[in-house]
């Protein structure tokens, strides 16, 4: 057996792989911490509205680009143009550097757990210097030592993610069976009661209590089905792409969201929001962790333990999660380290980046992952110098990371209609056979994503937080800037050789 042979994915494998890189377990207790019950419907909307629909242009892209190496950038260009492409890529790229940054900074809060037991770092000070500030430091260490390593090749990487993998898919089925534990030694009591139909609409948090907090919550129900995009890219990997990809994308889809749905309403069984998640230390970086250790300690109480067993039960269920979020993370982060450049270099012209950054070697874009590194470093002393507490710090890069995310999924809706209209590119798999359901099916993706972002954007600046607002901004449009920029350098360069 060749080769290439041996790479191809099966139907399995590319569920697996699609689940894997789709499904974030944080983003349950996230959205039960934010919405509690009401979570459920929105979660099921971005699936309806965006996340299936979007799966199945993905498909067709990647279907129909299966032999091009840059990925969305080469779905792009071959629709619309090269300047567009760019553009959208390199906002696709840019919010990896943003997600990069934050969690070079937050994956202590994991570390801190599976040591500790419970989240610390807000208490880890060191030579007068502050925890945002010691965060920032052990960031800017991580994103140096993970460049040093990942420049030296694949193999080492590949290790690393399937181990954080199946730590985290153990994960799940802890919360499933703890949670089932809990409900049956509670005698079928939920801790958060469901009281009426209104449950499973209206917040618990006191944050979420407006119609356009609510509607802002709808970014993080799109950001928690992010990632699909970078699964287009496996077409070619995948055996009998045509039939295979499109049938492994539907059924992975089907998975996550019914995992999400079941998740949150999970959550609800042994978690009490006004009890445990109620107090000021609970923030968006910690909440996982504090969810998983009251489901220990609930499971210690339901079993008629004393105080002091269901606690520590608790703080080992803290200690678990945190190492397989801390191993998830570091596979992810390896993996995204590299893999949004190279799809950016290997899809773009050479000429487009100055001196040797479009250079390969070993397969990689090292010198190009050095001026990333330097990139992400120079962001992290930014934001954990620049003041204000950790919780705000944590909620600042959030918040770039949505809205820097799901930005770019607008540009590839956008440019399906105009791939739907070229007779020119060959179609081997088509869902949308029909223009007006193109145009109908792109009109609701692109105006789900911009309505989630528009809500996202205000609500700071309607609570009379401006700043929050105006960082939102400044992620996309500073983007957009060094894309321009980079474009229009590389379009003088070349004036004179067509």
């Amino acid at each position: 057996m060749g080769a290439s042979e041996q790479k191809k994915m099966t139907l399995v494998a590319l569920i697996l792989m699609i689940f894997t890189s789709v499904f974030g377990f944080n983003n349950i207790p996230r959205a039960f911490y934010l919405m509690g019950y009401g979570a459920i419907p929105w979660y099921i909307l971005s699936a309806a509205a965006f996340f299936i629909p979007y799966a199945f242009m993905m498909s067709e892209y990647g279907a129909a680009f299966k032999d091009e190496k840059g990925g969305i950038y080469s779905w792009m260009e071959n629709s619309v143009g090269p300047k567009y492409a760019f553009i959208g890529t390199f906002m696709w790229y840019a919010s990896y550097v943003i997600w990069m940054v934050n969690i070079s900074s937050t994956i202590w809060v994991p570390l801190s757990n599976a040591i500790f037991g419970s989240d610390r770092t807000s208490t880890w000070a060191f030579l007068g210097l502050n925890s945002t500030q010691v965060l920032g430091i052990l960031g800017i260490c991580w994103i140096l030592i993970v460049t040093i390593v990942g420049s030296k090749g694949l193999q080492k990487i590949t290790k690393i993610t399937s181990v954080g993998g199946t730590a985290v898919a153990l994960l799940n089925v802890v919360l499933l069976i703890g949670a089932i534990v809990v409900l049956i030694a509670n005698g079928g009591h939920l801790a958060q009661p469901v009281v009426s139909a209104a449950t499973f609409v209206q917040s618990p948090n006191p944050n979420y209590q407006s119609s356009i907090s609510i509607l802002s919550f709808l970014v993080y129900a799109l950001f928690a089905y992010g990632g699909i995009e970078a699964v287009g890219g496996l077409v070619d990997q995948t055996e009998n792409a045509e039939v295979t990809f499109p049938k492994g994308v539907t059924i992975a889809a089907i998975i996550i969201t019914v995992g999400y749905c079941v998740g949150i309403f999970l959550c609800g069984i042994f978690t009490n929001w006004n009890d445990v998640l109620s107090a000021k230390n609970v923030n968006l970086a910690n909440i996982g962790y504090i969810t998983m250790q009251n489901l220990g300690y609930q499971i210690g109480q339901g079993f008629g333990l004393s105080e002091a067993t269901s606690l520590t039960i608790g703080a080992w269920v803290s200690r678990y999660t945190g190492l397989s979020m801390f191993l998830a993370l570091t596979g992810a982060f390896f993996t995204l380290s590299y893999s949004p450049l190279k799809q950016l270099i290997e899809g773009t012209p050479k000429k487009l980046w100055p001196g040797k950054m479009a250079e390969l070697k070993d397969g990689m874009p090292k010198n190009a992952m050095w001026v990333q590194c330097a990139f992400v470093v120079g962001f992290i002393a930014l934001v954990s110098f620049g003041g204000d507490a950790a919780a705000k710090f944590f909620a600042i890069l959030v918040n770039m990371t949505n809205v820097a995310m799901t930005l770019p999924y607008m540009f590839l809706s956008i440019s399906f209609i105009y791939f739907k209209k070229k007779t020119s590119i060959n179609k081997p798999f088509e869902v949308y056979k029909n223009h007006s359901w193109v145009v109908i099916v792109t009109a609701i993706v692109t105006f789900i994503i911009g309505f989630a972002n528009f809500f996202t954007i205000i609500e700071p600046a309607v609570r009379g937080d401006l700043k929050d607002t105006i960082w939102m901004i400044v992620g996309p449009v500073l983007f957009s800037i060094i894309a321009l920029l980079i474009y229009s350098s590389y379009e003088k360069r070349t004036k004179g050789e067509v």
